[in-house]
């Protein structure tokens, strides 16, 4: 094991800084697909479903070169301190109050890590099957695969139709960035049920290394969206010079204290956001780029645009951001200083393509023990 050998020594410290949560436990009974055809605000021209992805007898995707495997996961089962469901909803129902929402994308490029991030979330919460998955998909049949190597798994599947936002989006500095779906974070407030009025968002290069539900109980005061702000990075950086000299557009930060935060890891309150149409006021800053090239960076600035400085500032712990190097070399990092909740590879290195090429980075380590993939011919 290559990897192994070229490990460093600072993996041990790496290590003790990690609270790992409390014990390997359980997971939780599964749901069918639901298409964003049950709300009737949205524009359902668009909603044609794809060729569906092919999935063996077993549920592994097969492809030009095999099969691809993931094992199945060992159960896990909620603690005794845990809150019961609501005895008014039925088993698996995602309006039952005393659940913890996280949405996450499923695409087959990606979802190796979205694999990975579901199974640490499962491994390190002490109500693992209190968590209700909320997957966004632009390609069908993979809620089978899901459910194979989950069998337990409280989720919902979400079609988002690429050509919902296909036209809006502009080009950037890695492709990757340009993918639409990036862009269904945007949409969550309109595809989710209404009875989820809170959602944590994750991204599906990461995993999470403690209780989701600390998480979950972040405090968002009046703000709409949670996360981890990094006020010491140079803010003008994420906007181009044709921006900061236009006042009309650049005034939208006047009487803000903006700051840079990753749009990878949020809490978000999805009643105040479906109150303030959140969703509109991104999609106007991404039709602006489309005439004005205001950005380079993908599904970030609208973000930024319209939420910097008024964001409810979520402990650095839960997003060690940044371990997949910049968005050209993806070069190797370090872990930031202080404690760790979740470890995040944004950028353009992954830690199973680099585990896989033999060339990994020191803490891709630390990513390795929830990879569930196997590959057969």
């Amino acid at each position: 094991m290559l990897w192994i050998i070229r490990f460093s020594g600072f993996f041990s410290a790496a290590m003790l800084m990690i609270v790992l949560s409390p014990s390997l436990q359980s997971f939780p009974p599964a749901e069918a697909i639901r298409s964003s055809h049950h709300h009737h605000h949205l524009d359902y021209s668009y909603l044609r479903l794809p060729p569906p992805v092919l999935l063996s007898d077993s549920g592994s995707m097969v492809g030009a070169g095999g099969r691809l495997n993931f094992r199945k996961a060992s159960a896990f089962r909620n603690s005794n301190e845990c809150a019961s469901p609501s005895p008014k909803t039925q088993i698996g129902d995602a309006c039952d109050p005393n659940l913890v929402h996280v949405a996450i994308t499923l695409d087959v490029e990606y979802l190796r890590g979205s694999i990975a991030a579901v199974h640490s979330v499962l491994q390190h919460s002490l109500c693992p099957e209190s968590v209700f998955f909320h997957f966004l998909v632009s390609e069908t049949n993979l809620e089978a695969l899901v459910q194979s190597t989950f069998p337990q798994l409280k989720f919902r599947v979400y079609y988002f139709d690429p050509r919902m936002v296909r036209s809006l989006i502009s080009t950037s500095v890695r492709q990757a960035l340009e993918q639409p779906l990036n862009y269904a974070r945007n949409y969550l407030a309109d595809l989710l049920e209404t009875c989820v009025e809170r959602v944590i968002y994750l991204d599906s290069d990461l995993v999470v290394v403690d209780d989701i539900s600390r998480l979950w109980t972040t405090s968002l005061g009046s703000r709409t969206i949670g996360a981890p702000e990094y006020c010491h990075a140079n803010f003008t950086n994420y906007f181009t010079p044709a921006f900061w000299s236009d006042k009309r557009l650049s005034g939208t930060f006047d009487c803000r204290k903006p700051c840079y935060f990753n749009t990878g890891v949020m809490v978000i309150d999805l009643i105040k956001w479906r109150r303030g149409r959140y969703t509109k006021r991104i999609e106007k800053w991404m039709e602006i780029q489309k005439n004005r090239r205001i950005y380079e960076l993908g599904s970030l600035p609208p973000f930024l645009l319209v939420f910097a400085g008024h964001v409810a500032p979520i402990e650095h712990r839960w997003n060690q951001h940044g371990l997949g190097g910049d968005n050209v070399k993806g070069s190797c990092r370090d872990l930031h200083s202080g404690p760790v909740s979740l470890l995040h590879w944004s950028g353009s290195g992954k830690p199973w393509l680099r585990l896989d090429s033999k060339r990994p980075c020191p803490l891709d380590a630390l990513w390795s023990p929830y990879d569930l993939y196997g590959h057969t011919k």
